[in-house]
């Protein structure tokens, strides 16, 4: 694992959404799309606002390896099972950057802390 840089993580942690684009089997790269991302300590961690169900976090799970950019930073990632964080970190850290509204209560309610991962530079 190598680390993310000092600004890196403040760069990530600032920008109001991260491109993720997951990998293949074959380890092509899909298309990317916008999510939410937060800075909790020195780990970038992001969860599926659709839950289980989002196709870019199935897809995460099986390969465990992507790309983002976000911040003006672009990376080559592996992802992470994130459950072992402390949820209410977590959910504090998107609540902080967020704000509060319905996207905001989707993306800490059950469903969503359940697909909680840990993006890390590859």
């Amino acid at each position: 694992m190598t680390d993310w840089t000092a600004d890196e993580l403040a760069r990530i942690g600032r920008a109001s959404e991260l491109r993720i684009a997951t990998a293949r089997r074959d380890g092509s790269l899909r298309s990317d799309l916008p999510i939410w991302a937060v800075r909790v300590g020195d780990r970038i961690v992001i969860r599926s606002w659709k839950g289980t169900d989002g196709a870019w976090y199935r897809q995460a799970q099986r390969t465990g390896r992507g790309r983002i950019a976000s911040g003006g930073v672009t990376k080559d990632v592996t992802i992470a099972d994130g459950s072992a964080l402390d949820r209410s970190e977590v959910d504090a850290a998107y609540r902080a950057k967020f704000g509060s509204g319905f996207y905001t209560d989707r993306m800490v309610s059950d469903a969503s802390a359940e697909t909680t991962l840990i993006v890390e530079p590859a």
